[in-house]
């Protein structure tokens, strides 16, 4: 029999998974990944190998919505019905807010589960959805320990100046303050970092993906980083604006263009690259396109970028090193070099060769900066923190 922990990312219309093993030198490898996509439409079900072989796929068709319990459900009898050698003994969540109560990764109860819960109110995007995968495992799997592990905790380390907005106390009680996100993967990437550049320790991480941000790193510790309040501020996203002024906010609501939900709706799923280029969020696609929207979209994200580690820089007192990571920080060679060119100044030097084969280290040896490309792995890191606070159990 293989102990296991079952890491799971719930989505609005998907259940995500991937099953590590327990392993005696706690490496925790990856053994199965898998999940159910189009929960809500089509339902179809995938379970691959480590190395993404196929092992199974079933689909549903048309009109058989599923919510994250039947998915659950399936996904654990499937489990234990195709791959009987395996024996779950914990279960890990992303969680994107732990809120005031939160710093660290917590052992789920009920009652941990509606305060997170309650939190969706400030993050309406990712939150809900998570703590249902959270009550879909404690229904299925009564008596399994569930791990919870915040995107937000990484940046509790800012200074509090960073952490504020110059708002009256009224409002800062009701827990308003600069939360910060993709902790997950800046605590995976910042581990990975001193294999490649140990003398560094000033940092700053590109999480580039469909959601994106930046974190600016010192001795391992976030002191700054540009997702802020919700996971919708900062950088231009896939579909989401990034950072807009407040007052243009008032003046859409006021001018009538606009109500609070089809704002709202304007600035997560219809802006971002997609606002701009009005052709596509994706940043592959916007790269192939001629249209001359497409290339607004791509130097707006690159030029709010730069800026972004500019300022960050100013914050650290310097730069050792600059990663890149996620969907476009690993896959886009064109958007790494364009950065690394109006950033020249910093002494920053870029490995053409190297940067189109996306390898790790895409600097120059004279660079002044290490540049690097690091894949990150936010689910192991949430399978090694399920693992730190439930093996006793496992």
């Amino acid at each position: 029999m293989t102990d296991a922990i079952i890491v799971i990312n719930s989505g609005s219309t998907s259940l995500k998974f991937g099953i590590y093993e327990l392993d005696a030198d706690k490496t925790l490898p990856l053994i199965i990944t898998g999940g159910i996509d189009n929960m809500s439409t089509q339902p179809h079900f995938i379970a691959k190998t480590a190395d993404g072989k196929p092992i199974d796929a079933k689909e549903w068709g048309d009109h058989q919505p599923m919510d994250h319990k039947k998915a659950l459900t399936f996904i654990i009898d499937w489990l234990k019905g195709h791959e009987k050698q395996i024996e779950v003994k914990a279960a890990g969540h992303r969680v994107v807010l732990g809120g005031t109560r939160f710093a660290q990764p917590t052992v789920l109860t009920a009652e941990i589960i509606d305060y997170l819960d309650d939190l969706k109110r400030m993050e309406p995007s990712h939150q809900a959805y998570e703590v249902l995968g959270a009550r879909a495992v404690a229904e299925v799997f009564p008596g399994l320990p569930q791990v919870a592990v915040f995107d937000s905790s990484f940046h509790r380390t800012m200074p509090e100046v960073a952490q504020i907005y110059a708002l009256p106390k009224k409002a800062r009680d009701t827990g308003v303050r600069h939360w910060g996100y993709h902790g997950i993967s800046y605590d995976y990437i910042h581990r990975q970092v001193p294999k490649h550049a140990p003398d560094a320790r000033r940092v700053i991480v590109g999480h580039l993906g469909g959601g994106a941000s930046v974190c600016a790193i010192l001795d391992g510790k976030s002191i700054e980083t540009s997702m802020a309040f919700a996971g919708l501020t900062g950088l231009p996203m896939s579909t989401r604006s990034g950072d807009v002024p407040a007052d243009v906010l008032f003046y859409l609501v006021r001018s009538g263009a606009y109500d609070i939900e089809s704002l709202e709706k304007a600035l997560y799923a219809d802006g971002g690259l997609l606002g701009l280029s009005g052709i596509s969020g994706d940043m592959q696609e916007l790269q192939a396109s001629a249209d001359p929207n497409a290339k607004l979209a791509v130097d707006y994200f690159v030029y709010v970028l730069v800026k972004t580690i500019g300022a960050y820089t100013a914050l650290l007192g310097g730069l050792d090193a600059l990663v890149f990571t996620a969907g476009i920080g690993e896959n886009s060679s064109i958007v790494r070099a364009a950065v690394v060119e109006k950033l020249e100044w910093l002494g920053l030097k870029i490995d053409s060769a190297a940067n189109n084969a996306n390898n790790i280290e895409i600097s120059t040896p004279d660079s002044k900066v290490k540049v690097l490309v690091i894949p990150t792995n936010e689910e192991l890191m949430i399978a090694h923190h399920t693992f730190e606070l439930t093996h006793n159990n496992a």
